[in-house]
Formats: structure tokens, sequence, C-alpha cells
């Protein structure tokens, strides 16, 4: 008898609150790497009832970013701009209240001739990586963020003008002995203007973008669509719902299919192993899975502020694996980058590429310097060593 079971995951609209706070921080981080390549930069926005608030630190050697601009030109980018969004690019309130990195941080990060450059705090960061999909993710997480991605594109070219920013999905996957079988059920709420009707709303969010987003073979005549639950989501964005920096780490990452770290990404420079190392670790796990090592592969690295070797590497086959992990391990420390500095360099992480990283997750692109495969052949080479 097949073991049969169901998993959810959620992805959240590019207007979400939190997303909306996730690019500017991003935005800012790219605009620091623009004007120096070493930046120190932890930035964290609040949006609410049409304010704006960005904090953190941030050390540079040159150069200035103007913050209202950046922090405007996202906000419209988005699409707030009416009034009555609760939001409007052109007279939301943004406040600023930036001061440099900590030297105490700096003493254990900044490169010194007697110092290799250690990492930028503590914690623990994982990796995963799976067959489920083509972009070797989790399924339910994927489909949400194809979802989420479509929404956005009839939204911009005007083919559902009536759509507002703000919105978000959960996809229900119906699994057969570990893979995906089926979809069972698909919830979808989006913002819109108050003239369109619930009818109208839901077949056009079905038609257009639920079903032209997910694997036509997997969506049957039982597939439960679940549009606007409420009936109504007119009070948005932040008018609705207060936003933040780094609130939605699952949906940046695998869905909840993977273990999370303790730390957001969005804001950060890759000196944060928050970042840096999460980014490794699912590039490690990506190849180790294209390589036919596993079905399902799990890392986590963990770090200490200063240090520049991870303090403890851990890999999880779920019992999916061809080879023991305690083996592997040893050709992951062989392979891959696992210290800061040469993690910031294969990745060639110091370029301004974070805004597009801050929506739609972080994992499962190709356009990622993480998300190449091309270390298969070193890691096949080094198992039959």
């Amino acid at each position: 008898m097949a073991n049969t079971y169901l998993f959810t995951s959620e992805s959240v609209g590019e207007g979400h609150p939190d997303k909306l706070c996730d690019q500017i921080s991003d935005a800012i981080l790219d605009e620091a790497l623009k004007l120096q390549q070493d930046a120190r930069v932890a930035i964290e926005t609040f949006a609410s009832n049409g304010v704006i608030i960005v904090g953190g630190e941030m050390t540079l050697k040159k150069g200035y970013i103007d913050i209202q601009e950046v922090a405007r030109g996202i906000v419209k980018k988005v699409g707030y701009d009416n009034p009555d969004y609760g939001l409007d690019y052109k007279s939301c309130g943004i406040m600023s209240n930036i001061n440099h990195q900590s030297p105490d941080i700096a003493l254990g990060v900044d490169e010194k001739t007697d110092h290799e450059m250690g990492a930028g705090d503590q914690g623990m960061m994982f990796g995963y990586a799976c067959k489920e999909t083509s972009e070797l993710m989790p399924a339910p997480i994927m489909f949400s963020h194809k979802i989420m991605m479509k929404a956005s594109e009839v939204r911009h070219n005007g083919d559902m003008s009536f759509l507002r920013p703000d919105g978000k999905c959960q996809v229900t996957v119906e699994y057969k002995d570990g893979k995906p079988f089926r979809i069972h059920t698909v919830v979808l709420s989006h913002q819109h203007d108050p003239d369109v009707s619930y009818d109208d709303l839901k077949e056009e969010l079905i038609e257009k973008v639920i079903k032209v987003a997910l694997p036509e073979k997997l969506l049957d005549n039982k597939t439960i669509y679940l549009v606007n639950p409420t009936g109504r989501f007119v009070a948005g964005g932040p008018m609705a719902d207060t936003g933040l920096t780094g609130r939605k780490i699952v949906v940046d990452t695998y869905g909840g299919a993977g273990k999370v770290g303790g730390g957001s990404f969005s804001g950060k420079d890759p000196s944060k192993v928050d970042r840096s190392a999460a980014y490794v670790a699912r590039y490690i796990c990506k190849n180790l899975v294209a390589a036919g090592i596993a079905e399902k592969c799990e890392l986590e690295l963990a770090y200490a502020i200063g240090v520049a070797m991870p303090v403890s590497i851990n890999l999880n086959f779920f019992g999916t694996g061809k080879y023991p992990e305690e083996s592997v391990v040893e050709i992951i420390k062989k392979v891959f980058p696992l210290k800061p500095k040469d993690i910031i360099t294969v990745l060639d992480l110091q370029k301004p590429i974070y805004l597009s990283t801050s929506i739609y997750g972080h994992f499962g692109r190709d356009n990622f310097s993480w998300e190449k495969t091309d270390k298969v052949e070193e890691i096949l080479k080094e198992l039959k060593k």
C-alpha cells in the first residue's frame, strides 16, 4: 500500500508588506555594493500605514546613498502608486536611522595580515535539495512561487488590471511514496479593486494564473481552489498589515520542507554567513543531488563569529544516499568553499544582485550562482578515489 501524505508551502507576492520591506533592504544593499564591493551592510525596513522606516548599520568608505530615492523607487516598482492603496510612492513618509557597523564585529570580519576573514556572526545555516522538481526544489514551494510570479505578470501587463499589489498563496501537494502525485489544494488570496465581482475575480485567477502556472498533469477534477476565501481583499499592503524585513524566511528558503537557520537574508552583505553560508549550503546540496549521490539532501553549517571554518558540518540524506554521509562530508571539505572569503569569491557575492533574490525565494532560479551544478564531475571524481 502506498504511503500517502499531504504537504503545504506558502509564497507571497512582491506587494506583501514583508516582501516590500525585503526589497527595500536589498535595494539599499545593492546600491552600497555598487559604491564599494566590501561594504558592510545590515539594513532592516519597517512599513505600516503609509510610513516606511529604514534602520540598521552600514559602513562605506566613499559615496552616498539616497535612502528616500531608493525606497520610493521600490514602492513605485511594486505598484503602490495610488493613495487608495494606503501606500503611495509619491506621498508616503520615509524615515532613515542608519549607523556604522560595530567595530567589535569588524575585528573578526575584516582581513588583516595576522587574521583571515572570519564569519560575521555565529549561527547555523541549512541547505536543501531534492528531485521533486527540475529545479531540485520541493514541489509545494516552487509551485507557490510560480503562481505568485504569474499573478505579478498579469497585474503589471494589464491583463488583470483590477489586481492590486498584495497577495499570497499556498499549495498543498499530495505525495505517494515520497513523490508528488497530485495537487490537492490551491489557496490564492490576492488584493483587488473594489468594483470587480467575486465571481469574475475567482474565474480569472484560476484560469489565467493558477492553471497556467501549475503542471497540468498534477491537476485533476478533485483539486480544490480556494480564491480569496473571505470573499473580499481590497485593503492590503502596509495599510492592512505591518511589514518587516526578514519575516518570510520559510518563503525565502524551502517552504518548510527543509530546516531554516537562525537568521534571515535580506539587507545583509555577504560577510554575514546568515546569507552567504545559506547560499553555499544550497549550492552543495544541489550539486550532490544532481550528481546522483542522493534523492534528497540537507546540510547544516554552523559558524562562530570571527572564525573562518565552520564549527560543525552535518549532512543528512534521509536514507536516500548511495554513500555514507560521513564520507561525503570529507568530499565537501575538498570540493566546496566553506570559509566566508572563499564562499564570497567562488559564488561572486560582492555584486549588486540581491534585489532579485528578495521575492519568489532565494533558491530554485538558475540566474543565481549558487544554483549552478558545476561541481558534479569533481564530486564523482573524488568518490572514485
